[in-house]
């Protein structure tokens, strides 16, 4: 994936790879700021709204299932799946717009992790998120 430019001058893709599903869907990047915290972002397009030219409820909550992924990348420390997913919709935006996420890390214990986070654009929220990561061993 070539690195991002424009809006998304300074953030990157993850390191090492793809993720086709994630790759399809957005594709998606984040950025990691000085003090530690996590800023995700992708530039919404045509083909990320539904019919009636607002962003799709189920493409903002794959991005923030994106999200809980970067927020929490430095204490998953390896692979995870998602086990629980909550959102709220709050507003609506279309194509064209500068899609942000910003979250933290409430609980982080030996097998989960513990993450709620907000998806904007500019000072409008679209959507809040929380959801739980469980860490889990790779298989053969």
């Amino acid at each position: 994936m070539n690195a991002p430019t424009g809006r998304l001058t300074g953030y990157q893709a993850w390191a090492g790879g793809t993720d086709p599903f994630e790759d399809h869907a957005g594709p998606y990047y984040f950025k990691k700021h000085d003090d530690g915290s996590i800023t995700c972002a992708f530039e919404a397009k045509p083909y990320h709204c539904n019919g009636g030219g607002f962003l799709h409820g189920g493409s903002l909550m794959t991005f923030a299932d994106y999200a809980l992924f970067a927020i929490a990348g430095d204490v998953l420390d390896g692979p995870g799946v998602t086990v629980s997913f909550n959102s709220e919709f709050i507003s609506a935006v279309g194509a064209g717009n500068f899609i942000e996420a910003r979250g933290e890390v409430v609980r982080n214990t030996r097998s989960l992790i513990f993450v709620r986070g907000e998806i904007f654009c500019g000072d409008e929220t679209l959507l809040s998120f929380s959801g739980i990561i469980k860490r889990i061993t790779r298989k053969g």
